[in-house]
């Protein structure tokens, strides 16, 4: 606080400064008064008048007449004082702005909010941070002395899982053992924490876990969304579009969630080589115009940037209409197989109503990314964007570009 207030000081005694400068640093350069200007002007204007007169420009009366109103006009402005800056009384002047700087200085201070309160409130946060810790804490030592506590233990696991400590949640969702039972809520939370810490394997214990919240409630949505991912991590598509389209009746039509949902049906439909979801009023394309009208192609990547690309990283290869931000189709694999052979059709589209088959001309680009999110992310590899015409065969992609 002692080094605010000091800077403080130093600063309004800046400012000070700045504003009594001209009281006692006087300039030195001297001006013409406006009396001379006004003189030099018409005598300037008095000797024009002559020469015309000589030159035979004007005649006698003429120049009589504009040479008495010039001397009369230069009477008038020469008889005026000249304009004079006055300041007044410096003393008076100085003394109220050394009243007024700092005062005003001091109320806007308390006004807006004092060093202490600034950085108080930039502490509250960390204090209420640093409560949660020691209630999660006095919690977890609480249940050590009574590990039958099997509701305290499901309240710390849910307690770790926001903190951002998936594996202490597991471990504390295990201790609640049968509290979990009947509740699809809290088994979801308790599934999706263990296919976290399975590096995305539903496996085993995740799948069992799912599988009891399912049947606690077949309608929960965090259950229905693991289900349809387990499903379409084996492999079993036709079974992810059946529990995600499940799962899109209880979502409302117009939220993100459910072009999200939509999004990863229209993906698993691609995958298991089935046509888009038809819609009302738009006849379905013909099986053969699916695989006229589409671009095949392989996806390479630079020798120079394979080392920084693991085997589990994703493989985005993604078509849109030219200038459009929405993709009308992407396919998706493992970094592990490339070279990255790819076709793009109708099959992979993201909407019904956004299809390659009807574009001329698409354009064309490949991300590779660890996370394998719709957003790009710091540290994805990436191509540069070709427009090619739909129909296009066998067009080489080169991931040759890192995002940073």
């Amino acid at each position: 606080m002692i080094t605010f207030y000091i800077a403080a000081i130093v600063l309004v005694l800046l400012v000070l400064v700045a504003l009594f400068r001209p009281f006692f640093w006087k300039s030195t350069v001297h001006h013409a008064s406006r009396q001379q200007l006004n003189a030099a002007i018409y005598k300037e204007e008095l000797a024009k008048l002559e020469k015309e007169r000589v030159e035979g420009l004007i005649d006698g009366a003429t120049y009589e007449m504009s040479h008495a109103e010039m001397r009369q006009r230069l009477f008038q402005d020469t008889s005026e004082a000249d304009g004079v800056a006055v300041l007044g009384s410096p003393k008076k002047t100085i003394i109220a702005l050394a009243i007024f700087v700092p005062l005003a200085a001091a109320l806007m201070y308390f006004w807006l909010g004092s060093a202490q309160q600034i950085a108080d409130g930039g502490a509250k946060q960390r204090i209420a941070q640093q409560d949660v810790e020691k209630m999660v804490a006095a919690l977890s030592e609480k249940l050590a002395k009574d590990p039958s506590n099997l509701k305290g233990w499901a309240m710390l696991a849910r307690s770790y899982k926001v903190m951002g400590r998936p594996l202490d949640a597991e471990k504390a969702y295990d201790r609640a053992g049968s509290y979990l039972d009947g509740d699809a809520q809290l088994l979801a939370d308790y599934a999706d924490v263990a296919v976290s810490n399975a590096n995305g394997n539903f496996e085993g214990k995740p799948q069992a876990i799912i599988n009891r919240a399912l049947k606690a409630d077949p309608n929960n949505m965090m259950a229905l969304w693991l289900a349809g991912s387990a499903d379409y991590n084996r492999g079993d598509f036709k079974g992810a579009i059946q529990t995600w389209e499940h799962l899109a009746k209880l979502i409302p039509p117009e939220s993100e969630d459910m072009r999200t949902i939509q999004g990863s049906i229209m993906e698993a439909r691609g995958k298991a080589n089935l046509p888009p979801a038809p819609m009302a009023n738009r006849p379905v394309a013909p099986t053969t115009s699916v695989s006229d009208k589409n671009i095949n192609g392989i996806v390479e990547i630079s020798p120079e940037l394979k080392s920084q690309v693991k085997p589990d990283y994703v493989v985005m290869v993604i078509a849109r209409a030219p200038g459009a931000r929405m993709p009308v189709a992407i396919m998706r694999g493992k970094a592990a197989e490339l070279p990255f052979r790819f076709v793009l059709n109708d099959a992979l589209a993201m909407t019904p109503n956004a299809l390659i088959s009807d574009l001329s001309e698409a354009t064309i680009e490949v991300r590779i990314s660890k996370s394998g999110q719709a957003k790009t992310e710091p540290g994805d590899l990436y191509s540069n964007i070709q427009t090619v015409k739909v129909g296009t065969s066998n067009l080489k992609v080169l991931v040759d570009q890192v995002r940073h």
